[in-house]
């Protein structure tokens, strides 16, 4: 359940969908962000946070793949690793950002996301980590075993 919920959260972003964003989060979900960061401070709210992600992903047309999931069956969390293929507005370059964040469900629903990563005008990764021999999404290659290319 956890898994699904996390892969229909990116779906739904990659579309800039606000309903189905909206119906996966609970009335006060709040999300945060490293700082600095473009988001200036956490985005709390149900309604809120998915008005959000419909305007980052006008902005930036945004494609979010999740590459790994740990989602035990007992409790509450989850944690994830996705990259975040990206258009810079000011040059049209596609960027890659890596990042992870630790989720907290309540009820079937989002209630909190902790985001880690920086996102600036150049690709990140950790340095020296084999990511096309393990699989994850690369520029050129904006899908995961757990996000496939036709999902949008």
């Amino acid at each position: 359940m956890k898994r699904r919920l996390i892969l229909d959260y990116y779906a739904a972003c990659n579309r800039g969908d606000v309903d189905g964003l909206a119906a996966l989060f609970t009335e006060d979900v709040a999300h945060y962000f490293l700082a600095p960061n473009l988001a200036p401070s956490a985005v709390v709210g149900r309604a809120h946070l998915a008005r959000y992600w419909h305007k980052v992903q006008a902005l930036i047309d945004g494609r979010w793949v999740v590459d790994r999931v740990l989602a035990p069956d007992d409790g509450d969390e989850a944690v994830i690793e996705w990259t975040l293929f990206w258009t810079s507005p000011q040059d049209g370059t596609r960027i890659a950002t890596r990042g992870a964040e630790w989720y907290v469900f309540d009820g079937g629903l989002i209630r909190e996301i902790r985001a880690y990563y920086r996102q600036e005008n150049a690709s990140s990764e950790l340095e020296s980590f084999p990511y096309a021999e393990r699989g994850f999404s690369m520029l050129g290659a904006e899908f995961s075993e757990l996000q496939p290319l036709t999902e949008r």
